[in-house]
């Protein structure tokens, strides 16, 4: 553990990215942080927010609020889980290891990268050492069919329970920072679910490697039923901002969608996830879990995520910098600050549990100066 003086006192997510940032090289740092081109949507992301104001109730009992929630059949803590962040060995040597015990300590479940430096085998472990929780295996889909059912069967094999399919990237977006660092994996760590060792990882840009991997033919009608016909797992598909592509996963019978746009990193000038959301939790109406990820900072913005219709929240780059502050133990802290800044949001606001956090908790403000009622 680091000690702390008054001066570097970890007390928010914020605390812990600057951090972080002193410990990652330029490179990696750049890499995780940076969105697509002229970082629009990255930054609004996380500024969306801000325009959703909280409606207090008070003279309410909050004494024994519960944050805890269900997801994947099982019980959470409070609505977050980890999304699936790739390449953490290079925040941190235990990478994706040090992230499972954090979570299963804390309570929450962890979505596995494709890119992962570790396998999901030994992720899955790692976490199941420390207590239950859940899993979930994040893929592409791969010009490699078979490469990729041998991805989703490892995963089936462990124990997860869903596949997360990435629908946002038939193609990488442009990132003008890894250009410019020409950057790569560092040495000696591999990418094992993609069968790749260091060396031929570091034989070709993350551009390459990812273009190299990835098939640009994919559509509803192709991937959803031969997922279906290789895996009993869920099947979710991240990458949704839009009502029509709700209504296409309840066409496939698909378990859940997750509001995203990749944190930013495709393509620059779509939505804030915050603010696609309620078009697209009124389209699902019960019939299909929303969850959202993007710009999640504190827990008040697991609250109002709640508020607009999601079921959970996911996130990436707060344990990315978690891992580099102080790798499971950092980890570990990131989970802990937001569910304290969320059970607050939640006693502050007069919610006793989950349950009680609806639109009616927000405003939202309006150029004129009244608080505007959801």
């Amino acid at each position: 553990m680091i000690d702390q003086s008054p001066k570097d006192m970890i007390l928010c997510i914020e605390d812990i990215k600057s951090a972080a940032g002193q410990k990652l090289a330029a490179s990696s740092r750049d890499f995780y942080n940076s969105g697509s081109t002229d970082q629009v949507t990255v930054t609004e992301n996380t500024t969306a927010y801000s325009k959703y104001r909280l409606r207090p109730r008070v003279l309410v009992d909050v004494s024994n609020a519960d944050t805890s929630t269900t997801v994947f059949g099982r019980k959470i803590a409070f609505p977050l889980c980890v999304a699936p962040a790739g390449i953490q060995a290079m925040a941190h040597s235990d990478g994706e290891l040090a992230t499972s015990r954090a979570c299963a300590k804390q309570q929450v479940h962890m979505a596995v990268s494709s890119f992962a430096n570790y396998s999901v085998e030994e992720i899955r472990a790692a976490g199941l050492d420390i207590g239950p929780m859940e899993h979930t295996m994040q893929i592409y889909t791969m010009q490699d069919r078979a490469k990729q059912e041998r991805i989703i069967k490892r995963a089936e094999a462990a124990g997860c329970v869903a596949i997360f399919l990435t629908a946002d990237s038939p193609i990488l977006g442009v990132r003008y920072g890894e250009h410019r660092n020409d950057f790569r994996t560092p040495a000696g760590l591999n990418f094992p679910m993609l069968e790749k060792t260091s060396e031929m990882i570091r034989a070709e840009t993350h551009e390459d490697g990812f273009t190299g991997v990835n098939s640009s033919s994919h559509s509803w009608a192709r991937e959803i039923p031969w997922l279906r016909s290789v895996t009993k797992m869920q099947i979710w598909i991240k990458g949704v901002l839009t009502a029509e592509d709700v209504e296409l996963a309840i066409e496939y019978n698909c378990e859940g969608v997750i509001i995203s746009n990749h944190g930013g990193r495709q393509l620059d000038g779509t939505p804030a996830t915050i603010d696609a959301l309620p078009e697209c939790a009124r389209t699902a109406k019960g019939r299909i879990r929303v969850h959202i990820d993007g710009g999640i900072r504190n827990g008040t913005d697991i609250f109002k995520a709640l508020a607009l219709g999601a079921e959970c929240c996911w996130i990436g780059r707060p344990i990315i910098w978690g891992l580099a502050y102080d790798g499971e133990a950092g980890a570990s802290k990131v989970l802990e600050v937001l569910y304290t800044e969320f059970k607050h949001c939640m006693q502050l606001t007069g919610c006793k549990s989950v349950a009680d956090i609806s639109p009616a908790s927000l405003g939202v403000v309006r150029s004129d100066g009244p608080l505007a009622r959801l």
